[in-house]
């Protein structure tokens, strides 16, 4: 089936399952539920913020395309807890990486604290640890829990990358794989198990969720030097001022002039208090030098490889949104 969505619309594309989303957020509201009043109150502050919960859709939407219309048992309670993982990861992350903004409004860690924002993200990793055992299924539990650790030690990973200009492109691209895309990856893989999958289809499920995985986060890093605060929502440039050496500046440290290298360094290596015109510089480097056709290139080449790996999927309307989700990973400007 040929893909028919051409907008870039996410509420369009994820329209196949508008029914399971609304049964994804009563599930959500259930289980963030706790008789702990903090908890309550950032748990629902972060889940108000919105998002597009790309990943729960991934788990829904090849659940659907490979059942053949049937009903997949625990999808919802599944997709929550992708989504509970994927936001502690968050919660945490905004920690270490001091960050203030994030989806438009202050993160938890800059309304509520530190420590509040780290116990509560501890929390939403119990709970998915509590709601994963429902469908009895090891191959369930054994993927989660995988996924869990790899994330911890991606984000290890990027911790040691921190302020170093010599990391290059294929240290840069473990870290996407094991920070980002191995949620997706989990979130794909249990969609096939969830539908009853063959081991081929399950293959190819974890495979497409890796690479479109990939593709969303070099799109983020190609966004943090194209987008505003408004689309993001977070601060532009946000990367740069942490001293992560995204694939934009890893190209322009290989690519660019003597001058240009020099100044991208300087900056990795001294990130603190990055002073405007410094940082204005290295945007002016970043778009003229040819670094962000390079990483659309390969986010590009991400989406295709994801394209081709449910090219056997059956034929209906959930595979089709899946199509049009590796269309969107490119074109997308939030």
């Amino acid at each position: 089936m040929t893909s028919t969505v051409k907008t870039n619309e996410l509420s369009q594309i994820l329209a196949p399952i508008s029914l399971e989303f609304k049964g994804l957020d009563e599930v959500i509201r259930l289980r963030l539920a706790s008789k702990v009043a903090l908890i309550d109150q950032i748990s629902t502050y972060i889940i108000q913020a919105g998002g597009k919960r790309v990943r729960p859709a991934l788990l829904m939407l090849v659940a659907k395309a490979l059942a053949n219309g049937k009903e997949s048992a625990h999808t919802l309670e599944m997709a929550a807890v992708v989504e509970f993982i994927h936001t502690a990861t968050l919660l945490h992350d905004d920690v270490v990486d001091e960050s203030t903004l994030r989806r438009g409004r202050e993160t938890a860690n800059a309304a509520f604290g530190n420590a509040a924002s780290v116990l509560v993200g501890d929390f939403l990793y119990s709970r998915a640890f509590q709601m994963m055992v429902a469908p009895n299924d090891l191959r369930v539990m054994q993927i989660l829990s995988d996924a869990t650790n790899t994330i911890a030690e991606g984000e290890v990973l990027q911790l040691l990358n921190m302020n170093d200009p010599e990391v290059d492109e294929a240290s840069y691209l473990q870290v996407i794989r094991y920070k980002t895309a191995k949620l997706f990856e989990a979130s794909t893989e249990l969609g096939a198990i969830l539908a009853s999958a063959t081991d081929s289809q399950r293959e190819q499920a974890a495979a497409f969720g890796r690479h479109i995985g990939t593709a969303f986060q070099l799109m983020d890093d190609l966004l943090d030097y194209t987008a505003n605060a408004a689309q993001m929502g977070k601060n532009a440039g946000d990367d740069l001022r942490e001293g992560k050496p995204t694939l934009p500046l890893i190209y322009l440290l290989e690519n660019g002039s003597n001058e240009e290298r020099l100044l991208v360094r300087a900056a990795i290596e001294q990130n603190q208090d990055l002073p405007e015109d410094v940082f204005a510089q290295i945007l002016g480097a970043v778009q003229s030098s040819g670094a962000l056709d390079y990483t659309q290139a390969v986010a590009k080449r991400e989406a295709d490889l994801a394209l081709d790996c449910i090219s056997e999927f059956p034929s209906n309307e959930a595979t089709t949104a899946l199509r049009d989700l590796c269309t969107y990973s490119l074109a997308r400007q939030t």
